[in-house]
């Protein structure tokens, strides 16, 4: 078994019988934030109104409160529908400095039953290039779980 497989092991079963989706993500952002050493911040943005995404549960430091789907790496996820994996932050011209120390980012939508975005889990680490092709398909499984089970 791999780290992620334990990983995602542990997040079903503290989530089993959770049917509250702030503390599922509060959860999640705590076990992600602590299993793996590479991820500096840790956390949820949620679509709160159309084209709008706003802070959620997360571990890390202050983040930014509200992200509009057309800015930053957290609002091409919600636009796009599609994981956006950012080894160099600095190339992007888009993204959001929300942390001066984040040198790469991955951000994974969170899709509801008419696959529409209702959160984005966004990762960031002071490291450059720091993601896996192993942490990025497990966040989107991950992310797969979280939707279909609260919405």
């Amino acid at each position: 078994m791999t780290v992620h497989d334990d990983v995602f092991a542990r997040i079903e079963s503290l989530l089993e019988d959770e049917d509250d989706w702030v503390s599922a993500m509060s959860t999640v952002a705590c076990e992600l934030h602590t299993s793996f050493e590479h991820f500096h911040w840790t956390g949820f943005y949620r679509t709160v109104k159309p084209n709008v995404l706003k802070i959620g549960p997360y571990q890390g430091g202050h983040g930014c409160l509200v992200i509009p789907f057309d800015k930053g790496i957290c609002g091409a996820a919600a636009r796009t529908g599609e994981t956006q994996d950012v080894p160099d932050v600095h190339a992007r011209s888009e993204h959001i400095a929300c942390s001066s120390t984040t040198l790469s980012e991955v951000v994974v939508p969170i899709k509801n039953s008419n696959n529409q975005v209702v959160a984005v889990l966004d990762l960031d680490s002071d490291l450059p290039a720091a993601f896996s092709p192993e942490d990025i398909s497990f966040t989107e499984h991950l992310c797969q779980y979280l939707g279909a089970k609260y919405f």
